[in-house]
């Protein structure tokens, strides 16, 4: 009978206390491991922005002092998603700030469209420049549904860009669609 008891008595062991140390050692191992990817990636968006460095500085909205304001034909609030090369959805362009998604007011003129950003830099795409605008899904970071994006193509310096634009009203990018096709048709037979 006794040795029932000893066994017994050996099994009444408390179950093993978390190793603090190796548990931290972990932790800090990954927060490391996050970091080190972080900090690759920043690495990465800057040599892209050096290889881009051929892309001149962007244009900045018309305007001189007593100027006539132009009619409004268009305007938009949304977001504007990036841009890319024309035809490749998915070469984005970050050189000048055009890589930086942010909130964005288009007003479309007859000189062209100022983009006006929320913690990015301004630009304007003049109505010469103008290539075309269509409904697409997706570019470089973002896809949306089928017409769910609003794709403008312009032409700076010898690069064509794609830059793409989702309205906080997307029953709008129809409407922008036509008037920028419009716009191009008009400049095209003006040249």
């Amino acid at each position: 009978m006794t040795p029932l008891v000893l066994i017994a008595a050996e099994g009444k062991h408390s179950a093993q206390v978390t190793d603090w140390s190796a548990r931290i050692g972990w932790v800090v191992g990954l927060l490391l491991f996050i970091a080190l990817v972080y900090w690759l990636m920043r690495q990465g968006w800057k040599w892209r922005g050096t290889l881009q460095g051929d892309v001149p500085a962007l244009p900045t909205a018309p305007g001189e002092p007593g100027d006539e304001p132009r009619p409004v034909l268009l305007t938009m609030d949304g977001r504007y998603h990036g841009s890319t090369t024309a035809g490749q959805w998915l070469d984005r362009i970050v050189a000048h700030g055009l890589g930086v998604r942010s909130r964005a007011a288009l007003t479309l003129t007859d000189r062209g469209v100022d983009v006006v950003r929320t913690g990015a830099p301004d630009f304007f795409i003049p109505a010469g420049a103008l290539r075309g605008a269509r409904l697409d899904k997706g570019i470089a970071g973002k896809v949306l549904t089928e017409g769910g994006l609003l794709v403008i193509t312009w032409a700076h310096g010898d690069r064509e860009i794609d830059s793409g634009f989702r309205s906080d009203r997307s029953a709008e990018h129809s409407a922008w669609v036509e008037a920028l096709n419009t716009l191009t048709h008009d400049q095209e037979g003006a040249r």
